[in-house]
């Protein structure tokens, strides 16, 4: 079979549609590593505005046509910001640059997701950090994985030794939203042995995956933050809900992800 009929056939399985989406978000990802090192200057908003954008579409140029040829009734999620439930069928909530900001700035911390919601659920999801080479991978009823390997969160069961985190949604974020982030902080800075404080949310996502920290929080959010990572630490045996501890959707106005065994603590804590 010639590479053009690999690369545009449908998938005949959500595994295999699972690696050829990794495939695409990694060349993605060269792409934006190729564009990485030197800080973007903005002397205004709309010029930070201009060079995120730049970004994103060094990205979707080659995600949109990879990925729309995978699953051609798929629609796709035009916003990454956008939060709520989506409309009936397939979607790709894709981040093209999760940390986009990050990478302006010269920092490590960004990635470049794809995650395939069908009917309102995730059902497989990349992330994939370009500078270090990892690719993260899930797929519901066969488990997480990084590069293959795979994942299962930590057994902490007290919140007291937890390294806990959590992230801003979005610049310019409401009032009440400010907060209620600030005084769950502070409420974990008294619970928590250590508190993260950064963005993007899905880089503490696959921490919590993975084992390396035990739980993370969010008020508000987009889909294309929490997506991926949801479906991440649930299939790594975590436990997801919103921060009263009701069952998380993507109509919920917050998000917590945790090791089950302190989840009963970090509810308590964050409802303070």
């Amino acid at each position: 079979m010639s590479e053009t009929l690999e690369t545009t056939d449908v998938p005949a399985s959500d595994t295999e549609l699972l690696a050829r989406t990794a495939s695409a978000v990694q060349e993605a990802g060269a792409a934006l590593r190729e564009r990485f090192g030197e800080v973007v200057r903005h002397e205004t908003r709309e010029d930070l505005m201009r060079a995120l954008a730049v970004n994103d579409d060094a990205a979707l140029d080659i995600l949109r046509p990879r990925l729309t040829a995978l699953r051609p009734d798929a629609r796709w999620v035009e916003d990454e910001l956008d939060g709520g439930a989506l409309p009936a069928g397939e979607w790709w909530v894709v981040d093209p640059a999760e940390g986009n900001v990050n990478h302006l700035h010269a920092l490590p911390d960004w990635a470049v997701t794809a995650t395939l919601v069908r009917e309102n659920r995730p059902v497989l999801t990349v992330v994939h950090l370009p500078l270090t080479g990892e690719t993260y991978t899930a797929l519901t009823g066969a488990g997480a994985h990084l590069d293959g390997r795979p994942l299962r969160v930590a057994p902490t069961t007290d919140l007291g030794l937890s390294i806990v985190a959590t992230s801003q949604a979005r610049p310019d974020e409401d009032g009440d939203v400010v907060r209620r982030v600030g005084s769950s902080i502070t409420a974990m800075l008294f619970d928590a042995l250590v508190v993260r404080t950064s963005v993007p949310a899905t880089l503490h996502l696959v921490d919590v995956a993975a084992g390396r920290t035990d739980a993370f929080w969010q008020f508000a959010g987009a889909r294309a933050d929490l997506l991926p990572g949801a479906l991440l630490v649930t299939e790594a045996g975590g436990e997801i809900s919103d921060a009263e501890g009701r069952p998380w959707t993507p109509q919920s106005r917050s998000f917590l992800a945790t090791a089950p065994g302190i989840h009963a603590e970090a509810v308590a804590t964050l409802s303070r």
